[in-house]
């Protein structure tokens, strides 16, 4: 393969995996390259300003972790949404083309077929079936005042623990000669 070299990729369209969706739903296509800030920007405007019910996360191979990681952070921040989650694969079509085809024939090209993870999650501000395959109900939303030191609501971090005294740093003491030899030097002794 070291004189092969990828010319193009290529993924199967595949129709989405949730029944009953409005036509105009809003698909997030995510990819291995896409940037965080910009999917949220786009997603937050579409739910929030266009006033969207429902919105589609999608990504297969390695943006796979860049899409649920979307999906985390639009539920955290808007709240109160319902989410279906589907696993599936998808098939990626690879051409590899020769680098050192043979001198007296054509370029010689390769297809392979992957097939890789692929992920596709719906969150909707509407509630949906819970009897669904995959259904989230939304996180309960914690009062003004109460206790979430064991719970991760929105961002809330837990108090550190004390530190525990074999971890603070050695003490520094000094002793102080009584004795009238000394003129009351002080002699440094690490507390070990």
């Amino acid at each position: 393969m070291e004189n092969f070299r990828k010319v193009r990729t290529s993924e199967e369209e595949m129709p989405l995996p949730f029944p009953d969706l409005p036509p105009d739903v809003v698909e997030m296509k995510v990819k291995e390259g896409s940037k965080i800030r910009n999917l949220m920007n786009f997603a937050m405007a579409q739910m929030e300003l266009k006033g969207r019910r429902q919105i589609v996360f999608s990504g297969c191979g390695r943006a796979v972790t860049k899409t649920i990681t979307c999906v985390e952070i639009m539920k955290r921040k808007l709240g109160g949404l319902h989410q279906v989650t589907q696993v599936r694969y998808k098939t990626v079509l690879e051409v590899w083309e020769n680098q050192d085809p043979p001198p007296d024939g054509p370029a010689q090209n390769l297809t392979v077929h992957k097939n890789v993870p692929s992920i596709c999650i719906l969150l909707s501000r509407d509630p949906l079936d819970p009897n669904q395959t995959g259904y989230q109900p939304p996180e309960p939303r914690h009062e003004a005042g109460e206790d979430t030191s064991g719970s991760s609501a929105k961002g809330l971090k837990r108090p550190l623990p004390p530190p525990r005294e074999e971890l603070l740093p050695k003490k520094l003491q000094v002793q102080v000669s009584d004795s009238p030899r000394g003129s009351g030097a002080t002699a440094g002794q690490l507390d070990h």
